[in-house]
């Protein structure tokens, strides 16, 4: 509790630096060292002034990947575009450079790369026009947050390296445990005969060759011994001391020093499952645990549409009892993925999937393509190089802030 009410204190800390920084604050505009306030073009994107010559730069994604486009006006009157040579220069985090060129499209010029997110950057355009080269600098950041040191210590703020992991898929069913159906024996008289003494009751462990009962041959009046043929225990008792033994059996004798786990599988699990898949079996109060592998799946399903998988599990300890309910994780894919990110680390941003990329001090959002996931580990297919630095500890601290701050997208 102590450790929450901390949290929330540095968070309120945190808060208090982003408020008098916001993250998504406009641009500012630098020529020749002078600050130039933003002002907007006709086409709602950045105005930039020199001299007699205005640039309109905006980022126009109507469904279409996010691209440049740039708007060249000179004594306030548009120019054609191939009045003018444009070139731009995108500096990231993390040291990325993108070299924009432009060629002409209808009344603006437009950039030859997709404008990848964030859209957070330090942006210098130069611009040859009547023989002469002028040149901007401004900064567009978003979803960024520069945090001393002190603080992200004190907040607990935990990161890693994004790197190759093993992805391991799991599927839950839910079965009961059986005795495996070749070793289960029930043992009746070879002959019409009368039991005469039992030597063991239900429950009783036994051994392979063991007497279990003497019975006497009505025909011929001789007795004889009805032994074990396996080690394991008496599960049945069919006959007393006297009673006739005829087709039915005296006892039961049944192997348990492993188990089948019968479980239900539905049609969207059915698919997923193959023969040598590992499984985990758990009791219903997670006290114990075992691992065996898919040895049997139905052909069919049933009329209630579930078809029937088996695992067979060792139960050397006895704690596997057949009818006990349980439940499996069944090892459903196990691959190796090129780069991942822990579960934990996922926040989102813009209704995007993003992570924290850390750069020093300074943290920026960075949307990524998930592939597959599992509750610990997320496929990275885009938007993360391999090594970066992210955050995967107390996330939500930069959430609650840093997006809050960015959640506007205004080129």
């Amino acid at each position: 509790m102590k450790k929450n009410i901390y949290q929330l204190f540095v968070l309120s800390v945190i808060s208090a630096m982003i408020a008098m920084q916001p993250v998504n604050a406009g641009p500012h505009n630098h020529v020749n060292g002078k600050e130039i306030h933003e002002e907007k073009g006709p086409n709602g994107g950045k105005l930039l002034h020199r001299e007699d010559i205005e640039l309109e730069i905006t980022i126009y994604e109507s469904g279409i990947p996010p691209e440049m486009r740039i708007y060249v006006y000179k004594n306030g009157q548009l120019l054609a575009p191939e009045n003018y040579q444009l070139n731009v220069t995108l500096d990231r985090l993390g040291g990325r450079q993108d070299q924009l060129r432009f060629s002409a499209e209808k009344d603006y010029q437009v950039g030859d790369q997709v404008i990848v997110e964030p859209h957070s950057y330090d942006v210098t355009v130069n611009l040859s026009i009547d023989g002469k080269t002028l040149q901007w600098q401004y900064d567009s950041h978003e979803g960024r947050a520069e945090i001393p040191a002190r603080l992200i210590e004190l907040s607990g703020i935990e990161t890693e390296s994004a790197t190759a992991q093993r992805l391991i898929q799991t599927d839950t069913l839910f079965g009961v445990i059986s005795a495996p159906a070749d070793k289960v024996f029930n043992l009746s008289a070879p002959y019409s005969s009368l039991v005469q003494s039992l030597k063991v009751q239900p429950g009783d462990k036994v051994k392979k060759g063991q007497t279990l009962a003497i019975l006497k041959n009505t025909d011929t009046l001789q007795n004889y011994a009805l032994k074990s043929p396996a080690n394991g225990e008496v599960t049945a008792q069919y006959l007393s001391i006297g009673e006739r033994a005829g087709t039915n059996p005296v006892l039961q004798v049944s192997d348990l020093s492993t188990v089948w786990v019968d479980m239900s599988a539905f049609p969207e699990n059915i698919e997923k499952l193959a023969l040598g898949q590992k499984v985990t079996v758990y009791d219903m109060h997670d006290h114990e645990n075992a691992f065996g592998t898919i040895s049997y799946v139905a052909p069919q399903m049933t009329g209630g549409h579930i078809a029937r998988a088996r695992a067979t599990i060792d139960n050397s300890e006895g704690h596997w009892r057949p009818g006990m309910h349980v439940k499996a994780n069944i090892e459903v894919a196990n691959r190796e993925m090129s780069l991942a990110v822990k579960a934990s680390a996922l926040q989102s941003f813009r209704d995007m999937p993003v992570v924290f990329a850390r750069y020093g001090n300074t943290f920026e959002v960075r949307m990524i393509e998930m592939g597959e996931q599992n509750d610990e580990w997320i496929e990275v297919l885009g938007g993360l190089e391999p090594g970066t630095d992210y955050v995967t500890g107390n996330s939500f601290l930069l959430k609650a802030d840093v997006l809050k701050d960015g959640a506007s997208h205004d080129h």
